[in-house]
């Protein structure tokens, strides 16, 4: 039997750190960032009996680990059991004291390794690193994550709640956007594609056939729209270039069109573009008064972001998102580029002089949550780290984080031949992209610094 403790002291008092855990969101908002996990359910509710059921990978299998909670004093106190999952025992303890203007969050863990004597005495002979490694890794993850959610809801928490609606909130944005909405109170519903779960807030439209119930989106005052086929998941053939213009503008379209005929309209209306407005533009210096580009990228926002100024002309607030890379492990361009970095493949891509315009993923929630909230802000804003990287460098500071070697060359010609014009437009045109206009409006970045930022998203906090 092993025992692990965790102290976090958050500038927040008690109750308001323990409301912060009873919403369904704070589930996966303490999931480890760098963990691809699988939300099964998640009971909006710390009560004795509640479920939270999850499963992640391990290895090139897929576990279930189901936990069930077992003690309940508001604001004080909370536990938890492991049900199924990799050990072969887990409780988990959670301690609320408040002592002045702060609380502190003690976590008491009490674990026994899988596999019986076997599991101990191997664990034993590495000293108990292994898996006392990826605990602590977990809970200063969980720490960071809480602290910084906490401060940011407080930065509104004089403003009403709002009642939101978010399409595409399955993508990796939309999932962490509309957990982390929920742990600050605000009621979240999800526009969905699929069939609508029984219970949950959830509304169904089908936009590739051009359905959606325009009364469903009465009653709103925040509509958010980060729908779209992936740009980098296939190449670009004719087909795939059409659904990837077709999910973004046409669905945009659909929603615009809804929105102007309401007779309540939202307060605001936030949707989704991307840095590929401004194409491949050198070592230019780009802010949101940039002219657009010239290409397919650059083609589809201008599309993209007409379709949603309908909305603006009928005097709704409306917000334009031009996201650069958004940094996590378990999505986008990082994702793919951390197997070939691990085994000492990265390195600079066509000469790596290109400008790689990224942003944390909290970054990208924060920021948003401040122009959903800021009633101010309005029209476009680059959601990009004040502090854009060559791709060489970019290269060099992932491969430091993980400690691996990172001077392979690519050869342009060879990103051409592997992955053709999307290759070309994802991995070898150069943004240099600025975030004036959040700058300008007090948003304080999270994350300026590229390493800090990587060590963040995988876990790899210096020793």
């Amino acid at each position: 039997m092993y025992n692990y403790r965790h102290e976090t002291v958050v500038e927040a008092d008690a109750e308001t750190t323990f409301a912060w855990f009873e919403h369904e969101g704070s589930f996966r908002r303490l999931m480890p960032p760098w963990e691809v996990a699988e939300e099964v359910r998640a009971d909006d509710s710390l009560e004795v009996g509640s479920k939270r059921i999850f499963k992640f990978p391990m290895g090139p299998l897929k576990m279930t680990w189901v936990a069930e909670h077992t003690g309940y004093d508001p604001p004080r106190f909370f536990s938890d059991r492991m049900l199924k999952g990799p050990f072969k025992s887990w409780n988990h303890e959670h301690h609320l004291v408040e002592e002045g203007d702060v609380t502190k969050v003690i976590d008491e863990v009490t674990y026994q390794v899988p596999f019986g004597r076997l599991g101990n005495l191997v664990d034993r002979i590495l000293g108990g690193l292994l898996v006392r490694k990826r605990i602590s890794q977990m809970f200063t993850a969980r720490e960071l994550r809480l602290k910084r959610d906490l401060f940011h809801h407080s930065k509104f928490a004089d403003k009403p709640r709002r009642r939101i609606l978010v399409a595409g909130s399955s993508g990796t944005i939309g999932t962490q956007l509309v957990a982390f909405l929920d742990t600050g109170g605000h009621e979240v519903w999800r526009l969905v594609r699929r069939e609508i779960k029984e219970g949950s807030k959830e509304l169904n439209w089908d936009p590739i056939s051009g359905k959606l119930d325009h009364g469903i989106l009465e009653g709103f005052d925040t509509i958010i729209h980060l729908g779209g086929e992936g740009i980098g998941d296939k190449r670009w053939s004719s087909r795939r270039k059409k659904a990837i213009r077709d999910s973004r503008v046409d669905s945009t379209l659909i929603l615009s069109n809804a929105i102007r005929e309401m007779k309540s309209k939202p307060e605001v209306f936030i949707v989704a573009s991307a840095i590929g407005w401004y194409g491949d533009r050198g070592d230019e210096e780009l802010d949101e008064n940039s002219p657009p580009g010239d290409g397919f990228l650059p083609d589809i926002c201008r599309e993209w972001e007409d379709a949603a100024s309908k909305v603006e002309e009928s005097g709704v607030r409306t917000v334009f998102l031009r996201s650069g890379i958004v940094l996590t492990a378990t999505g986008g361009a990082l994702e793919k580029m951390l197997l070939p970095f691990k085994l000492g493949g990265g390195g600079p891509m066509g000469g790596g002089k290109q400008w790689m315009s990224w942003i944390s993923l909290d970054d990208e929630i924060y920021a948003i949550h401040h122009l959903i909230m800021n009633s101010g802000s309005t029209g476009k804003y680059n959601l990009t780290a004040p502090e854009p990287v060559r791709q060489k460098l970019f290269a060099r500071v992932l491969g430091r984080v993980l400690r691996r070697p990172a001077i392979a060359p690519i050869p342009g010609l060879a990103i051409r031949v592997m992955f053709g014009e999307m290759g070309v437009s994802l991995t070898l045109e150069s943004q240099r992209v600025l975030p004036n206009r959040l700058v300008d409006e007090g948003y304080e970045f999270l994350h300026s610094d590229l390493e800090h930022a990587l060590r963040d998203t995988l876990g790899m906090w210096n020793d």
